[in-house]
């Protein structure tokens, strides 16, 4: 067989995967929601159930019939798959949960990353990817100073 053969050969047996793969996907579409925000999400036919691909990346809830509220829980992406009350698909989107970058600095050392919530003074925060150590001491501190807020146990 020659090459340009082998490589007709290869199309033809590789067309109907790639074209099965590409069917079974989504319709194109991309929402994109930012981590440890809402966006509520309208929809034209009333939901009855929501499937997450990865439900550590993205929060989905119902508020009524034909609203949705994401919420980003990590980065990453996974997809979204409404059904209506026939179990026929109503929505099928991937999503796409990025960070935020409105009143935020990094600070880089080296390799080592620290990220601050500034309004107007910044403030460390938690933010996934940070550095072990910053991460853990800012969580730290937010625990115990979210303890001071809790009933003593008498």
């Amino acid at each position: 067989m020659t090459f340009r053969n082998l490589m007709v050969a290869l199309t033809l047996v590789g067309s109907p995967v790639a074209a099965f793969a590409a069917g079974s996907t989504n319709t194109g579409s991309v929402l994109e929601v930012t981590i440890d925000r809402a966006k509520v999400i309208r929809i034209d036919k009333p939901a009855d159930t929501i499937i997450i691909g990865n439900p550590s990346i993205v929060d989905a809830t119902i508020q009524d019939a034909n609203t949705l509220i994401l919420t980003g829980r990590s980065y990453g992406v996974t997809n979204l798959i409404v059904l209506d009350s026939n179990g026929d698909p109503i929505v099928d989107e991937t999503i796409v949960v990025k960070s935020h970058e409105t009143h935020t600095v990094r600070i880089y050392r080296r390799s080592l990353r620290e990220t601050f919530a500034c309004s107007p003074v910044c403030e460390p925060t938690l933010t996934i990817g940070d550095n072990t150590e910053a991460f853990d001491s800012a969580l730290s501190q937010i625990n115990n100073r979210n303890k001071l807020s809790e009933p003593k146990d008498n």
